[in-house]
């Protein structure tokens, strides 16, 4: 399952945690599609995940290690999404598929 994580930050508290937070999601990577910071006239105010878990219970014990999100975090509020992954397409006609489908919805 894809999972989208978006955090918004309280205060200034990212850069005590980020290092920490990197060293961890350094031998974690292979769980995370993108990740990065949300960036709003050149200063970071959040962080966006996109990642590829079995389940909600996956994300919940990797989201319970990060010290970004751990011990209270530094995120005032967090919004978690599922998502599936439509482009770049999965395999080729994958969205012509999905286009025809729609169609025979309308």
């Amino acid at each position: 399952m894809h999972f989208v994580v978006i955090g918004k930050d309280r205060g200034d508290l990212r850069r005590a945690r980020r290092a920490a937070h990197l060293e961890y999601v350094e031998g974690r990577q292979q769980s995370i599609l993108y990740a990065g910071p949300l960036i709003e006239q050149g200063r970071m105010i959040g962080s966006i995940f996109i990642f590829a878990l079995p389940d909600r219970a996956a994300l919940d014990a990797y989201l319970a290690e990060d010290p970004y999100f751990a011990g209270g975090g530094i995120f005032g509020a967090v919004e978690i999404y599922e998502s599936r992954r439509m482009v770049p397409e999965v395999a080729p006609g994958f969205l012509r598929a999905e286009a025809d489908r729609a169609r025979t919805q309308e």
